[in-house]
């Protein structure tokens, strides 16, 4: 009886290890993954940074009076 319960002991442990191998390789995909997502996540806000600066630029280029001036005229023509 003491045998079994040895046995058992070992089974459980040896289910143990193997669940441990799992999440271990587990583990390592997730970190893999996050590396890889964190390398998009912070290409990307660059990119939208760029694309903001050039918008911003754009914008300072355009004429402040001729905002004005479409406004008015779409005003005059109602």
């Amino acid at each position: 009886m003491a045998m079994s319960k040895i046995d058992e002991l070992a089974e459980r442990v040896e289910r143990l290890l193997l669940r441990h191998e799992e999440v271990v390789r587990t583990n390592a995909l997730l970190e893999q993954q996050l590396a890889q997502v964190t390398t998009e996540r912070d290409s990307l806000k660059s990119r939208l940074n760029a694309a903001r600066g050039r918008i911003d630029a754009l914008l300072e280029r355009l004429p402040a009076d001729k905002s004005e001036a479409t406004t008015d005229s779409g005003d005059a023509a109602r």
